[in-house]
């Protein structure tokens, strides 16, 4: 298609960044491979990335769908 989204940032209080971006790359995979349209997948996989950089360390970072779908909620967020 033309033209361009932009998906407007989530702020966090960031402590640790690694593997954000990891966590970024499969949140929006699974968020595609259920179906949902690009836009949708890139806010799910942005605030997936974003609520991983509130933890420390690579896999203690990655958070849980429950726990994205939480984040979410309390933030009043859309997808």
């Amino acid at each position: 298609g033309e033209g361009y989204n932009y998906i407007e940032p989530v702020e966090v209080d960031s402590i640790d960044s690694t593997a954000a971006g990891d966590v970024f790359a499969g949140a929006l995979a699974f968020s595609l491979a259920r179906g949902d349209d690009m836009i949708k997948a890139l806010r799910f996989a942005n605030y997936a990335g974003a609520l991983s950089t509130t933890r420390h360390g690579a896999q203690p970072g990655a958070p849980t769908y429950e726990e994205l779908m939480n984040f979410i909620k309390e933030r009043g967020l859309t997808l």
